[in-house]
């Protein structure tokens, strides 16, 4: 659209005192994809404006409003009245603020800000405590306000806050200290008063005058007795309290020694519990000399989650956080760090699950979370409908993950499993018997060679586990419990048939059909059921009848016919989905994989379950906006697909319908039987041999007696030889009159290259040709062969031409045959003639040159259409939509250059056919390989558009049409083409029906899946309750409140999604 056409229907604003008028260009994208351009007046507050006719947009106009076009400030009635300014006044239009301009505007405030910080480096005046108002010696960083305190102040203020930093002022600068220095005591019991039942006795501790070393012991960074270093050169607050027990404790502020005084009543719990219960966890039971907080291992659950970060690293911060130079002096409890983080993430998973304690009975995966989603008899289905019913179809995907290595470990007998197979990984000791009961069965491939197949035997040294293998939901990208299984030696089909059995044995009962999609289901589906019916470790119900599927992005490394038979397009009861969630999930999980490498083997296990624990939970929590926003785009998908295949319905005939259908239903019943029935949605073509599918056939078949080994491959060499100098003289013409020094070289080096492997083949010619070449000199044979620019001139010129309006592009009538240099001939059969070829005993050698030449001419016609639908496509979309001159000159630079590619094409085959004559091609050869001609290589662009309705009556040349079918070519030679995009519209439209009748019902199972938690929750709050367990009830009816929230969030946005739709009860 030209801007000057912008401005219809615009309402000007004229001059306003304190305004400044901006036209500004406003974009938009409309559903149809196009962009939409419009011009829009904006009124700007203008500073400092003392009168209308000093505003700055009176007395300047904008770069937008010097051409008459777009000037928008004055007109001859604004001129006249311009003392008359009694109009309203506008309300400026106030612009989105970029990131730039709040930066831009922080710059204003930077030396300010700075003056700020350094200011608060310095004591206040006077330096008094801000409670009593004595000399203030002590100031907290992590109060508000960095308030002054004297040390009797500071102790006691922070008497609920001990693991605050402080600094003290040493008369020049504030010098990090620590709460010990002024005497402070944490008190365990009593609510952290001092314990009345407390002896005051000696304590025994390091003098003030002893001196301290590193201790390098097994990495530690603590400090032991010894005279190295005096200690006044420790920072304050590195420094353990002096004659008096300590302990030092890690928080999320960093590490700290604290004075501790237990309760000592008669009554009193054990050391370790009363830390506990101080939310303190101490490292050991017997005499703890190290404690963490609960705070900082909440911190470093979330930050490996969310972060990924792994705990060398978290400890490296926390380690900085306490000192920033003197790190060698922080205590290392690093490994203290890990294995109170294993046992804090074991105790968060049984109290989220409900466990109180040990004595309940377990079961694989009962610490672990699903899909909310899904659909689970008992849980969020009533199990008393019909699970026949396709809408109760389980979707899972499998796949490997080669990221998730683990190491071999120094001691593997030596290890404590304290969750094994109750989350995502499965139980060690089953899954270690099953392997070695297991023989591994090496499968060909009928399909491509894939990465899943091709490292089934790889194996490393320094590994105990190559990867891993999962099972997930494919509609919501949920895990499965108890499913995720360990690689010795690659993605091998023992290990995921561990994986899918146990995944088809969760919450299953009653549910007969499943969707599977995995990367290598052409072959891994073929003998499942006799693998699994031979092993006692697996168990698939017989009665469970598995559909395979392959994801939409790994389908297309496949074969061409894995499209038709394991796509989701074709799996009736999908809905839209794409089978790659898994790839989504493994992204996340990789974030930690390189942390458990070299973990030992539970708490690998233990840090992976977590982690895809979480990704359940997150999923749980966000599947209701996931399915409302899935849901709204289905609603839109739907009508459009039904729309784009009625229009494509009412096209086609009454009869082609019926037929249609039945084969559609056919082979959509008939897939579990054999899938090959799905070939139907493919276009029954003959695919025409190749010169490559001929040489292998020739090379293949036993040699003549008579016939040199090699002489296919040297014929084939022939024809390359030809074809590259065909491509390189039409190149030549089509370079620009003047060519550019380096198109010049590359041209020359190709000749040169072609010069080379010319003489090295009519060398070889003297070995395979002998007979022929006896008594001829080369003027024998080169006297009845016309050079490249006769092939290229002798017939109908080939010649691009313009697009008219009506969609077709006219030949141009002032077509200059191309005037090409002179190639001497290859001494190849076709050129001497087919009657000294049979003189000299050479019929083998020409019926080889025959195969390869109707190859060859294969290869040419395929290219020419190629090169002639991309024509099409170029004047459809790009020269069409240039709206520039320089996107015209773009448009028809890539015209140019296609037509060059279809002139190379026309060549070489003019040549094949030509060579096809020589040597006595027969008349169904001749016939089936007709002449090409001028008019041949237009393209009508209406044509290729598949909706278009002006098809039926429309004629292409005969080479689109050749290798269809006689029953079809002998009609319409569209009919195949409609019957392909008919059913393959059709199932675009079914499987959105389908996603639109899924996402409702998801919609009421996530809303039954909280509300069977929340009664969960609400059963176990009566029954702790009865059991004089107030902790636990108060924590179940937490639960029960979060779960009832859920679901009336849930409630709420599937109300407000739609006026008309119906209540979740319905």
């Amino acid at each position: 659209m030209a801007r000057r056409n912008l401005r219809k229907g615009m309402t000007m604003i004229g001059p306003t005192p304190g305004l400044r008028v901006k036209q500004l260009e406003v974009r938009t994208r409309k559903d149809s994809g196009r962009n939409r351009s419009r011009l829009v007046e904006v009124a700007i507050k203008q500073s400092n404006v003392t009168s209308p006719m000093h505003s700055s947009c009176l007395s300047t106009p904008s770069k937008h409003s010097r051409s008459p076009s777009k000037q928008h400030f004055w007109s001859v009635d604004d001129e006249t009245n311009v003392a008359d300014m009694a109009q309203p006044p506008i309300d400026p239009i106030r612009l989105p603020r970029t990131m730039n301009d709040y930066i831009r505007e922080w710059l204003r405030h930077k030396e300010d800000l700075l003056r700020i910080l350094l200011e608060m480096e310095a004591a206040p005046s006077p330096r008094n405590c801000t409670k009593c108002g004595k000399d203030g010696v002590y100031r907290c960083t992590d109060c508000m306000h960095q308030p002054l305190f004297c040390m009797d102040c500071c102790r006691i203020l922070h008497e609920a806050h001990p693991f605050h930093r402080i600094q003290q002022w040493t008369g020049e600068f504030f010098e990090d200290s620590a709460l010990h220095m002024t005497g402070f005591q944490l008190y365990l019991g009593h609510n952290g008063a001092p314990c009345p039942s407390a002896s005051p006795g000696p304590e025994h501790g390091p003098s003030e005058g002893q001196r301290y070393k590193m201790d390098t012991r097994a990495g530690g960074m603590g400090m032991v007795e010894e005279e190295w270093e005096d200690i006044d050169e420790v920072p304050l607050h590195l420094r353990p309290p002096a004659n008096s027990k300590y302990l030092t404790i890690i928080d999320v502020t960093g590490v700290h020694f604290v004075r501790v005084q237990p309760c000592q009543c008669l009554d009193a719990d054990s050391y370790h519990r009363q830390l506990f219960q101080a939310k303190l966890c101490a490292s050991t039971f017997e005499k703890p000399s190290t404690a963490f907080t609960f705070a900082v291992l909440d911190d470093f659950l979330w930050e490996n989650l969310e972060c990924g970060t792994s705990g060398m690293n978290y400890y490296s911060k926390l380690r900085r956080v306490t000192s920033n130079v003197f790190l060698h002096l922080v205590p290392n409890r690093y490994r203290e760090l890990l294995r109170l983080a294993r046992q804090w993430w074991v105790l968060k998973l049984l109290k989220w699950n409900g466990f109180q304690d040990e004595t309940e009975r377990s079961s694989p995966g009962d610490l672990a979370l699903f899909c909310a989603a899904c659909p689970q008899p008992g849980i969020n289905v009533d199990p008393d409908v019909d699970l026949d019913d396709w809408k109760y179809t389980r979707t899972v995907v499998m796949d490997g993950n080669f990221k998730a290595e683990h190491m071999h470990e120094k001691r593997p007998d030596d290890q404590v499993w304290l969750m094994d197979g109750r989350g995502f990984m499965v139980a060690h000791p089953p899954y270690q018997e099953y392997l070695q009961a297991t023989p591994h069965i090496t499968e060909k491939s009928a399909c491509h060679n894939h990465r899943a197949i091709s490292q089934a035997n790889v194996s490393r040294g320094k590994l105990s586990a190559t990867g891993i293998g999962a099972t997930a939901c494919a509609r919501h990208g949920c895990f499965y419990p108890h499913s995720v299984v360990d690689f010795q030696k690659g993605e091998r089909q023992l290990n995921m048939d561990y994986s899918l059995s146990n995944a088809l044995g969760y919450n299953m009962t009653g549910i007969k059909n499943v969707l599977c999609f995995y990367d290598i289901n052409c072959s891994y589906m073929k003998n499942l059921r006799k693998r699994v019916d031979n092993s006692p470790f697996l168990h698939i119900p017989s009665s469970l009848q598995i559909v395979p599927g392959i994801g939409i992005w790994h389908v297309h490394g496949h074969k061409q016919e894995c499209y038709a038979r394991y796509a989701p397009l074709f799996l009736r009861g999908s809905g839209w989905v794409d089978g790659e969630i898994i790839e989504t999930l493994w992204s996340i999980l990789n974030i930690v994989s390189a942390s458990t490498r070299g973990m030992s083997s539970p708490h690998r296990q233990e840090l992976l379950d977590f982690q895809m624990n979480d990704s359940n939970f997150m999923k749980m929590i966000r599947i209701v906006d996931s399915l409302s926003r899935k849901l709204k785009a289905a609603w839109a998908s739907v009508a459009m697909a039904r729309d784009a295949f009625t229009k494509l319905d009412e096209a086609v005939s009454s009869e082609n319908r019926q037929v249609w259908s039945i084969q559609e239903e056919s082979a959509l019943g008939g897939r579990v039987r054999d899938v090959s029935v799905m070939d139907i949605f493919e276009i029954q073509l003959k695919k025409a041999p190749t010169v490559r599918a001929v040489e292998l056939e020739l090379l293949e078949a036993p040699s003549q007696r008579g016939t040199r080994q090699g002489a296919a491959s040297w014929i084939t060499r022939g024809l390359g030889i030809e074809e590259s100098e065909i491509t390189l003289a039409i190149t030549r013409k089509d370079s620009s009159k003047y060519p550019s020094e380096t198109k010049r070289l590359a041209m020359a080096r190709r000749a040169d290259r072609l010069a080379v492997d010319r003489s090295r083949f009519i060398a070889d010619s003297q070995i395979y040709l002998a007979p022929l070449h006896q008594g001829t000199d080369a003027d024998d044979y080169n006297s009845g062969i016309t050079d490249v620019a006769h092939h290229m001139s002798a017939g109908d010129d080939v010649v691009s031409g313009e697009e008219d309006s009506e969609g077709s592009m006219d030949e141009a009538a002032d077509a200059v045959p191309l005037k090409m240099t002179k190639i001497a001939p290859l001494p190849l059969l076709s050129n001497f003639g087919i009657e000294r070829c049979r003189a000299a005993g050479a019929d083998e050698l020409v019926e080889m040159e025959l195969k390869l030449r109707i190859g060859q001419a294969n290869d040419a016609l395929h290219g020419l259409r190629i090169a002639l639908a991309d024509k099409a496509v170029a004047f459809r979309g790009v020269v069409r939509q240039a709206t520039s001159y320089s996107m015209r000159t773009r448009a028809w630079q890539m015209v140019n250059s296609i037509d060059s590619s279809v002139r190379q094409q026309a060549a070489i085959y003019k040549r094949c056919r030509e060579a096809m004559i020589a040597l006595g091609a027969d008349t169904d050869t001749l016939t089936r390989f007709q002449q090409l001609h001028k008019s041949h290589m237009a393209v009508h662009t209406a044509a290729f558009s598949q909706n278009a309705h002006d098809h039926r009556s429309s004629n292409l040349p005969w080479f689109w049409c050749m290798d269809i079918p006689r029953t079809t070519s002998s009609k319409n030679w569209l009919t195949e083409f409609y019957r392909i995009h008919w059913l393959r519209a059709k199932a675009v439209k079914d499987r959105w029906e389908e996603e639109e009748d899924l996402l409702v019902s998801e919609f009421h199972w996530t809303m039954n899946f909280f509300k069977f938690h929340a009664k969960k929750w609400n059963k176990k709050c009566v029954s702790f309750k009865a059991a004089g367990l107030h902790g636990a009830a108060c924590y179940a009816a937490r639960q029960k409140a979060v779960y009832d929230r859920l679901a009336e969030q849930g409630a709420s946005k599937w109300l407000n999604m739609s006026p008309e739709i119906l209540p979740l009860n319905q």
